[in-house]
This record gives C-alpha cells, sequence and structure tokens, in this order.
C-alpha cells in the first residue's frame, strides 16, 4: 500500500499572523454605487485590499477571512458620505497610505474619504445617531411641512417592515431627534422639491429614511409619486444642544496609538469596535 500523503508541513493558506495595527476608515457610496448591497461593497474591499497589498490579517478557524469589520451600513438604495469600516493590519502601515492604496483600487463611486489609526476605544460606542437628507421631488415645501409638523405632534408613530426576523411593528417617531426642510438648489429639477434634513437614533430595529416616510404617510398622507433620493450624510455622537453629529473618528485623531491586542483573531467580522 503506498504511503498516505501527510499534511504536518503544509502551508497554511493564511498564516495567522498577529494584528499589530488596525485602521478605521470612513467611506463614501455615492452616484450608481448607491444601489450596490452591502455584501457586494463588502467584497469589492476585500478585492480592493488584494489589489492594493494591503497586509491584513485573517482570521482563525476552518476558513479564514479577511479581518474587516462593519458598522451600521446604509441600506441598498441609499446613498451615502459616512459608511465605517475597520481592517486589522499584520503590518505597520500609515493611515494616509492604506487610505490612497485602497482608494485607488476600489471603483468609481465606492470612495475612501477618511482614515485613522484606532484608538483604543470601539468606534461603536462613539456612533448612536445619522443624519440624512430626503430628497422629494414632486413636492412642495409647504406640503412636507405641513405633514412633518402632523408628524412631529405625535408622541409614537407605528411603522411595519420586514427584518431578518420577519415583519416587525415598531415606534419610528421617538428615533427622530431633529427634522428640518429646505428647498432644492438645483434649478435643473423640473417642478417642486424638497428635502428633509432628519437626525435618527440608532436603535433595534434600526429606523431608516423610508420608515420615517412611512411614518408621514400614515400620519399626514404625504406620499411621494416619484421615489426620494436617500443619502447618509453623517453618523457619529449626537450633541444634543445643536441638533448635530459629531465626527466619530475625532477621538483617534487626538489619543495615541495604543494597541488594542497583539494576537489572531478570535471573533468573526461583526460591527468594528
Amino acid at each position: 500500500m503506498a504511503d498516505s500523503p501527510t499534511y504536518a508541513n503544509a502551508e497554511a493558506p493564511h498564516p495567522q499572523l498577529p494584528v499589530v495595527r488596525r485602521i478605521r476608515l470612513r467611506y463614501a457610496k455615492r452616484g450608481r454605487l448607491r444601489f450596490t448591497s452591502h455584501r457586494d461593497i463588502g467584497r469589492a474591499l476585500e478585492r480592493a485590499v488584494r489589489r492594493a497589498g494591503i497586509p491584513i490579517a485573517f482570521s482563525s478557524g476552518f476558513s479564514p477571512h479577511p479581518r474587516i469589520s462593519y458598522l451600521g451600513a446604509a441600506p441598498t438604495g441609499a446613498a451615502s458620505e459616512a459608511e465605517y469600516a475597520e481592517i486589522a493590519l499584520t503590518e505597520e502601515r500609515s493611515a494616509d497610505e492604506v487610505r490612497a492604496a485602497l482608494d485607488a483600487a476600489l471603483p468609481d463611486g465606492l470612495d475612501i474619504v477618511d482614515a485613522v489609526v484606532a484608538g483604543s476605544t470601539g468606534l461603536a460606542d462613539r456612533i448612536d445617531a445619522s443624519v440624512w437628507e430626503i430628497t422629494l421631488q414632486g413636492l412642495t415645501v409647504d406640503e412636507v411641512e405641513a405633514a412633518a409638523t402632523a408628524f412631529l405632534a405625535h408622541e409614537t408613530v407605528e411603522v411595519s417592515r420586514m427584518t431578518k426576523k420577519g415583519m416587525r411593528t415598531f415606534d419610528c417617531r421617538s428615533a427622530v431627534l431633529h427634522l428640518g426642510l429646505r428647498r432644492c438648489a438645483d434649478e435643473d429639477l423640473s417642478g417642486p422639491c424638497a428635502i428633509m434634513h432628519v437626525v435618527v437614533r440608532h436603535g433595534t430595529p434600526s429606523v431608516r429614511p423610508d420608515d420615517v416616510l412611512a411614518g408621514l404617510g400614515d400620519v399626514a398622507g404625504l406620499r411621494p409619486q416619484v421615489p426620494p433620493l436617500l443619502s447618509r450624510m453623517a453618523q457619529g455622537p449626537f450633541d444634543a444642544e445643536t441638533s448635530t453629529v459629531g465626527d466619530p473618528l475625532a477621538l483617534d485623531r487626538d489619543t495615541p496609538t495604543v494597541p488594542r491586542d497583539g494576537d489572531v483573531d478570535r471573533g468573526g467580522d461583526a460591527a468594528a469596535g
């Protein structure tokens, strides 16, 4: 009988090297890329990491995968200027070097707009609200203002949406921390147009801009005939005094870099932090 093959000295496809640095990224999805699903964006970022030669760390286990964590992805169909991810590196690299290399390797419309070396505290702890702009073509500011006033006058506005756990009914009103309005500035748009500026608190289930629109429809009959354009402008800590959302990466810029661990992956690619 022929000798059985031995795999004792076979090289692992992804050596479990220690993590020496983490880089936090802010990226945007623009134009037609707003229709890209979160899963497709994850694949695109993994391909960009390989093309750029970034020394990415891999998870342990039977099927190692790149250590990339995501936080609060915008829904498919929504543009965003403030999506966040964190990548774990096995070699020292500057944040600017990683940002430039990844941005060059990604498709147009998926852009790395900021990068910092991760500090010692989790990113998720610094993000509790999002700023959304909802462009409503075919509606005047007066029409939207009347509906918004009716919506804000309610203590609760329940809406229903299909989630991973099935159909759920939840209150979308309590999550709205601020709601403002302005006219569209684009003179090329035909007909009336209004833009809602909405600050939404994060929670479970998450309240999305389409949930707010559903609530406006239920309490005030506001039902746009033209599909609204949804754009997330910011995510971060909410300032109740100014009704604004701050920069969640600011603390990393102001804090000396402290490695959070020097060992291999102990978990999956859940939310950063």
